[in-house]
């Protein structure tokens, strides 16, 4: 792996261009105060922004750390060459009109491939990449304006997108932010080195990653890994939830299964929290930065108005949030404290009895921290002091103080609206050791991604190949490939005319299923034919069908419940398994569960339970339950079809599985299969 410590810490940057671009890199790196050397290099002018600027790199007085570069795609590649030759640490490309441009520009894939050529061993981020911002060092590679301020420990953030980047560099929520970090297109230093970089900074808390792509899959797995060895968290907005389905999927799998299930698979199983939106995501690193992992999702939450109480309840509602309820050591307490007027629970609505007695205040928010909560939240909203005195809520920052003292537990002040929490009362929480969080369901987003959470998977995920020229399996091949790997499946044999299936079902115990061949979904097209018991009943069956062939098998009775179970290749995250209730309702019930392969029977038994159909599976109202074995049997054995075929498979439904209380059956099948390359 490249060494991105002389390009992401510099002690000389050298910027190349004289455009508006280049002289903001350099006006921004003055104003933060860097101490480096700074060395604007253009053919023609003596100074860029007030700084004295060299004719060419030659004439630089050494070799520098980290390079923008400020000029076109074509100079690009030169400048890249030139400094790979003289040993620079890294360069930014700023520059448009490569790889992720190739629909507007034909040589934008060979200006890459240049690029790449051009840089070789040397660190590149980009192109069409805005750099980044080192608040820690007041490094700055970027050329833009910028809200943050320097620091000496924070969070890092790596944007997919150069505009959020910049927005998130304006936030006002008190969020420390060491690193802000953009990819460009990632032709070289991917999402994944970029973090890794970042996170083996000793002064970086914790790492979050906006997503649009993963790109590099095992490296992606191994960011992972090393947060984890680090105790540093790892949270992640992921774009792309539109994408969920597959226009040109042949099953019910692919529609449900789709990218977006595959990256929230992918993150579940490495440990990544994943947040919905980008106030959410800086809530969480604040939270990590500041608390640090949560040990545990109990809070105990308080505020002086019933109805803020009620709505933290009803916030919470749904999450992974849990209020434990208070001891009886706490309750006696407090009823000391607050009198006999005041519901003594959790959420807790202290009142205003003892608003302004700071004392009794910081008595009853250290006793509701004592019990087993491992996270306090004070709801508060402040005055606007613009056209209010907020003076009189200063208690309430005074009394947390005393709490934290007193429990050792973190506390957060938590702003059911964010505009009422303003930086100046923010920065007071800090110096009294709380932490301000800005929007309540922000807030509890932040707390489900901090809360401790299962080991990530250590196996690594099983990667997908790209098959040419897929087809699809007949159901008769489909089941006889898995029947190979230990699926079960019904008696069945092939006829293709009518007056061939007599003969064929001699051995066949009725009643019997038909099935006309040459359609993926039968139902619709009128291809299934139930209970016939006699095999002229069959044969009448067959001449209503227009079909390729036909499949003639035994009846699956005492079903106690139909399931999917469908793998589907998912290029970017692997291969997604996706169970769930089956059947004909497949669509409508939308009752599913998605895993990344490889799965455990332990895995497999732990998605059934998430399902709603959960109950029906477990034996409902006397009724028996499903052999779950057999289930994870069946699971199994469509895994093991997908590891020994992963360079070809596409995908692999089986809908519905049958299952009994004494085995699963796979009842219909289907397989997508194409060409390794």
């Amino acid at each position: 792996m490249r060494d991105l410590s002389r390009l992401f810490q510099p002690k000389s940057i050298a910027v190349i261009g004289g455009g508006a671009w280049c002289t903001s890199v350099v006006e921004q790196c003055r104003k933060m105060g860097f101490d480096g050397a700074l060395w604007p290099v253009h053919p023609n002018k003596s100074e860029v922004a007030g700084v004295a600027a060299f004719a060419d790199l030659s004439a630089l007085p050494g070799v520098p750390d980290a390079v923008f570069i400020g000029v076109n795609r074509h100079l690009t590649i030169e400048m890249v060459r030139s400094l790979r030759e003289m040993g620079a640490g890294g360069a930014v490309c700023f520059a448009s009109g490569f790889l992720e441009a190739k629909a507007e520009m034909a040589d934008g894939a060979d200006l890459q491939t240049d690029l790449l050529a051009a840089a070789g061993e040397m660190p590149v981020l980009g192109p069409n990449c805005y750099g980044f911002i080192n608040y820690l060092d007041g490094a700055l590679l970027w050329p833009d304006q910028h809200g943050g301020v320097p620091v000496e420990t924070g969070v890092a953030l790596v944007m997919q997108s150069s505009n959020m980047a910049i927005n998130v560099t304006m936030q006002a929520r008190a969020l420390p932010l060491a690193y802000v970090m953009t990819a460009g297109n990632q032709a070289q230093t991917g999402l994944s080195e970029i973090g890794l970089a970042l996170l083996r900074d000793p002064r970086v808390t914790a790492l979050g990653l906006h997503i649009e792509g993963v790109g590099d899959l095992g490296a992606f797995e191994a960011l992972a890994r090393e947060a984890r060895g680090l105790g540093k968290r790892i949270v992640a907005l992921k774009a792309g939830k539109s994408a969920r389905a597959q226009a040109a999927a042949v099953s019910h799998t692919a529609s449900l299964a789709g990218s977006d299930a595959g990256a929230r698979s992918l993150l579940k199983r490495l440990g990544i929290a994943q947040v919905e939106s980008l106030p959410a995501l800086l809530e969480a690193l604040k939270l990590l930065h500041f608390a640090g992992p949560l040990a545990s999702n109990r809070v105990a939450s308080m505020s002086c108005s019933g109805g803020e109480a009620s709505l933290m309840a009803d916030s919470a509602e749904g999450r992974d949030v849990v209020f434990p309820a208070l001891t009886d050591a706490q309750v006696s307490a407090m009823r000391e404290a607050l009198g006999p007027l005041v519901a003594l629970a959790n959420p807790l609505d202290y009142h205003t009895f003892i608003w302004n007695d700071a004392a009794r205040m910081g008595e009853v928010f250290g006793q509701m921290l004592s019990g087993e909560a491992d996270l306090g939240c004070i709801i508060v909203d402040f005055p606007r002091p613009d056209r209010c005195d907020p003076s009189a809520w200063d208690c309430v920052i005074a009394a947390g103080e005393m709490a934290v003292q007193r429990a050792g537990k973190p506390l957060a002040l938590v702003a059911t609206l964010p505009e009422a929490l303003n930086e100046e009362r923010a920065a007071r929480a800090i110096a009294g050791g709380m932490i301000p969080m800005h929007g309540l369901d922000d807030a509890l987003s932040a707390i489900e991604a901090a809360s401790a959470k299962d080991a990530p998977d250590a196996r690594p995920v099983l990667q997908p190949g790209t098959p040419r020229n897929p087809r699809v399996l007949s159901e008769a091949e489909a089941k006889q490939a898995l029947k190979a790997f230990g699926l079960a499946v019904p008696s069945a044999v092939t006829a293709r005319t009518p007056a061939e299936i007599t003969a064929g079902t001699s051995g066949l115990s009725f009643p019997l299923v038909l099935k006309g061949l040459g359609a993926a979904h039968k139902t619709e097209a009128g291809l299934v034919a139930l209970q016939l018991t006699s095999a002229q009943a069959v044969e009448k069956a067959a001449e209503a069908m227009t079909c390729d062939g036909y499949l003639v098998e035994e009846m699956v009775g005492d079903a106690v419940a139909e399931l999917l179970l469908g793998i589907t290749r998912d290029p970017a995250h692997g291969f997604v398994l996706t169970l769930g209730a089956g059947g004909t309702l497949t669509e409508v019930l939308s009752d599913t569960a998605s895993l990344l392969l490889p799965v455990t029977e332990k895995d497999v038994d732990e998605a059934l339970q998430t399902l709603r159909l959960a109950p029906v599976l477990n034996g409902y109202r006397g009724k028996p339950g499903c052999d779950r074995k057999a289930i994870a049997r069946a699971v199994l054995a469509v895994q093991d079809y997908v590891t020994a075929h992963a360079a070809g498979v596409e995908e692999v439904e089986i809908n519905p599985l049958i299952c009994t209380s004494t085995d699963a059956i796979a009842v219909d099948a289907l397989i997508r299969l194409g060409e390794a390359p």
